[in-house]
């Protein structure tokens, strides 16, 4: 009986298994020596490379960045001569990239909206001319569209003496756009942190408005309360602070204009071939997002007795919204790294100023690692606030 009970214990009891045919075991021996593979083919490479450097006279590390860069950035938002270290001529061609970046998404965004909204549009003409600019646009190289609008750009506008004046203080020329700016007053910084602290209080009044409409059906005006919480506090500083606006306006002399600020032909070219082949592919991603809302909502909607206006701004987009927002963020950062066509009509952006200090100093490695890191620093956190905003609009279930 006592032995009965024993084989029962045994035969119930967990077996060892080897540590060779444990599945756990398998897989993260598998990882390691995948990941030791790809550190010998690193070191390798590396190996490599550091005598080829070493044979060339080519020292490597990042001390070239303090040497003159002593090369002249025709395009710049941010102060910058040709005595300037290198580190500077690169966050002189950052802070371009970003510029178009970011000018580019706002309006791309807009403009596809708009596109996207004309595709669904009831008129057949609107529709139709929609439906030929999304594949125009879509269809053809964007390097092409730069060159046509940068072209196009060149030849139309007349040379600076013949300036065309749209406006008082404005000129067209083959220069770009010159225009008048506010000469900076230290009142400005007080006026913007009244309009950052205005738009801080827009966002937290547009989620208490959004909540109380899910609560209790009825809606605010959102959007004009959101303008006047960011225009108001701003104006009020403004006006308190006697109100001054002194304008650096541009004349025209002998060597160009003097004065104001410029937008170049290179720099319009590439907002607006950006814009333009970008809203193409944003236009369809709203019409498709917009069309995966179920005509139940539509018909409930109508019923409902909200106008279109209403039944997009409530009721269609907010749905919508949580399908568009993923294809998006793709066609933002696409937008991002197709800035980088800048150098093909002679625009410095982060990857023109970055191919140029390759050039010069022969620093090839390196100059490559910073424009990489340059282009993630700016896609990596937009991609990471795309991401939050889709998972605040995402539904909760309950």
């Amino acid at each position: 009986m006592a032995q009965t009970a024993e084989r029962f214990l045994a035969r119930d009891a967990p077996r060892r298994i080897a540590p060779w045919r444990s599945e756990r075991v398998r897989s993260v021996a598998f990882q390691l020596a995948i990941v030791a593979v790809i550190v010998a083919i690193f070191a390798f490479f590396a190996s490599n490379a550091s005598e080829n450097l070493r044979r060339q006279g080519i020292a490597s590390g990042f001390g070239f960045l303090e040497r003159e860069a002593a090369f002249e950035i025709g395009n710049k938002v941010v102060p910058y001569s040709p005595s300037d270290s290198y580190g500077w001529a690169l966050l002189v061609g950052f802070v371009n990239t970003l510029a178009v970046s970011a000018l580019g998404i706002v309006v791309a965004t807009f403009l596809g909206f708009v596109v996207g909204l004309a595709r669904l549009s009831t008129n057949w003409l609107l529709s139709r001319l929609a439906l030929a600019y999304v594949e125009v646009f879509r269809n053809t190289p964007l390097i092409l569209q730069l060159f046509v609008w940068w072209d196009v750009l060149r030849i139309s506008a007349p040379p600076d003496k013949e300036a065309w004046q749209p406006l008082p203080g404005v000129f067209i020329s083959l220069r770009g756009v010159t225009f008048p700016v506010p000469i900076y007053d230290a009142l400005y910084l007080w006026v913007g942190i009244a309009a950052l602290a205005g738009v801080i209080a827009a966002a937290i009044f547009g989620t208490w408005a959004r909540r109380r409409r899910e609560q209790t059906g009825q809606g605010l005006p959102s959007i004009w309360v959101a303008l006047g919480l960011v225009l108001v506090p701003a104006l009020i500083v403004f006006l308190a602070g006697g109100a001054p606006l002194s304008l650096d306006v541009p004349q025209l002399s002998r060597f160009g204009f003097r004065g104001g600020e410029s937008v170049t032909p290179e720099f319009a070219a590439l907002v607006f071939g950006l814009v333009v082949y970008t809203a193409a592919y944003i236009g369809e991603i709203v019409r498709s997002g917009i069309q995966a809302v179920s005509r139940g909502q539509l018909e409930a909607s109508r019923a409902l007795g909200l106008t279109r206006a209403q039944m997009l701004r409530l009721v269609v987009i907010p749905q919508a919204i949580r399908v568009i927002v993923p294809p998006l963020t793709s066609e933002y950062l696409n937008l991002i790294k197709n800035s980088s066509l800048a150098v093909a009509i002679g625009f410095m952006d982060f990857n023109s100023v970055g191919n140029t200090i390759i050039n010069q100093t022969g620093q090839a490695i390196e100059g490559f690692v910073l424009i990489a890191a340059g282009y993630l620093l700016i896609n990596i956190p937009t991609s990471q606030m795309m991401n939050l905003y889709n998972r605040y609009m995402a539904l909760v279930e309950r």
